[in-house]
């Protein structure tokens, strides 16, 4: 199948502003459902509210676009009601990480089979470029016009921390790489967490020095580390790059198949 088979080509040209990474990201996924050879018709795309949330709008599947930071809630609904779907969620670091935070937290910890895309660009950018609890240390916004004195949480290390099955990292530059770590997620039966480092030259770029999309994905690509490569490195040589790559793939088991079998435990005890 082509990628136009995948996308809602009368909702098109999208609305993203010129240089964001998020349409990249987009197509990121569609490739890797295709990759894994899902029917269509048995994936489910769910988005809260932010400039991620667009996606599944373009995105010819069924959809649903929710509340802010209730996109989890609402997919693990999806699944509980029809464990047979494919259900993802794509959302941002705001929708995901700030009011979304705390169901991020619990459906790792439940390990539900839901299959989590989160954009980062480091910046609320629909809503005039407010900073998020994933903008770095020092880098302005409209809400830290000195400069964001929050330390930014690493998402990869609390999804993996509250139990997730699997846990990447990938940018928006590193196109290939990211399309495997979705993919290889996607085939996790448990809740499977995919960090996409996107770039916004509007809300983020303009205010940070890096005034295009194309000098934020040359800051992607001189700035990242391979997980293995960190292993060799010292935390001075890791200062101010960040981590890519799978940092888990775990085999516990998934929270609906956890669910049938009580079920059909509680039958087997009331015949």
């Amino acid at each position: 199948m082509a990628v136009e088979d995948y996308l809602r080509m009368e909702k098109l040209p999208h609305i993203w502003c010129p240089g964001c990474g998020h349409g990249i990201v987009m197509g990121a996924i569609t490739r890797a459902i295709e990759k894994n050879g899902w029917d269509k018709n048995k994936v489910v795309v769910v988005s809260g509210i932010g400039c991620s949330s667009r996606a599944p709008g373009y995105m010819d599947f069924d959809t649903l676009h929710t509340l802010h930071g209730r996109a989890i809630p609402f997919a693990a609904g999806v699944k509980m009601a029809n464990p047979e779907l494919h259900v993802i969620v794509i959302t941002g670091d705001g929708d995901g990480a700030a009011i979304g935070g705390n169901h991020l937290i619990h459906a790792c910890r439940r390990n539900v089979g839901l299959n989590i895309v989160l954009l980062n660009n480091s910046i609320y950018g629909m809503t005039s470029g407010q900073y998020s609890p994933l903008t770095p240390e020092g880098a302005l916004a409209t809400t830290s016009p000195y400069g964001n004195i929050d330390p930014a949480f690493d998402l990869c290390n609390l999804a993996m921390g509250s139990g997730a099955n699997f846990v990447a990292r990938g940018t928006a530059y590193h196109i290939h790489k990211l399309i495997d770590y979705i993919s290889q997620g996607f085939e996790n039966p448990g809740f499977s967490f995919i960090e996409a480092i996107s770039q916004c030259p509007t809300n983020f770029g303009r205010r940070n020095k890096q005034r295009t999309g194309l000098e934020m994905m040359k800051w992607q690509r001189d700035n990242s580390v391979d997980f293995k490569k960190a292993q060799t490195m010292s935390a001075e040589e890791l200062k101010g790059k960040f981590i890519t790559g799978i940092f888990c793939d775990r085999e516990d088991k998934e929270y609906t198949e956890k669910y049938r079998q009580l079920v059909e435990q509680f039958q087997e005890g009331s015949n």
